[in-house]
């Protein structure tokens, strides 16, 4: 009797150290890396803002002939707990690859002859590595308001000459601008 009791406690022990071990294996892991930066500046650029993608649609080439435009798509870059002072204003400049024409962006990917505009919130056109006109900013959390569009390209021939059309090559296209801010 003594030594079915004995062997029934060893069991018992055994079972719970068997159960407690399997609640300790590993179900998934990972990490988690955060990263940023400080930087000296009275607002913040939210996470959203600072590295964004901004869907153009399905554009049809037609609207691009003869260096037409497609209708612009807005796109914002959100500041966040600002504390502006004597500040009230923000400007950005773009930069990135130029296409043919040095004041837009060229398109990577299979589309061709069009690039990329970046336009201030009336619609005017910001040349790339140009200052935007300045926009009002407020205490708190504010943003700036921007338009992109596509614009077909025009050919300079050789030699010189009046430019022409490029042809308009449907197919998927992606670019990419980065901006700077300025406070004033």
């Amino acid at each position: 009797m003594k030594v079915s009791t004995l062997a029934g406690a060893i069991m018992a022990i055994t079972l719970a150290a068997t159960s407690a071990v399997s609640v300790a294996k590993d179900q998934g892991h990972g990490v988690i890396t955060f990263k940023g930066a400080i930087i000296d500046s009275p607002c913040s650029i939210s996470q959203e803002s600072q590295y964004q993608t901004v869907d153009m649609d399905q554009i049809s080439n037609v609207s691009l002939k003869n260096g037409g435009k497609s209708n612009p798509t807005a796109f914002k870059i959100e500041l966040r707990g600002c504390d502006l002072g004597a500040l009230k204003s923000a400007t950005a400049t773009f930069t990135g690859s130029p296409s043919s024409n040095p004041d837009l962006l060229a398109l990577k990917g299979t589309a061709q002859g069009a690039s990329l505009a970046i336009a201030d919130h009336t619609g005017a056109l910001i040349k790339l590595g140009s200052t935007s006109p300045a926009q009002s900013l407020s205490n708190g959390d504010t943003y700036l308001q921007f338009n992109a569009y596509l614009q077909g390209d025009m050919v300079a021939p050789e030699g010189g000459g009046e430019a022409a059309a490029a042809e308009i090559v449907p197919g998927n296209f992606e670019t990419f601008a980065n901006f700077t801010l300025a406070y004033q």
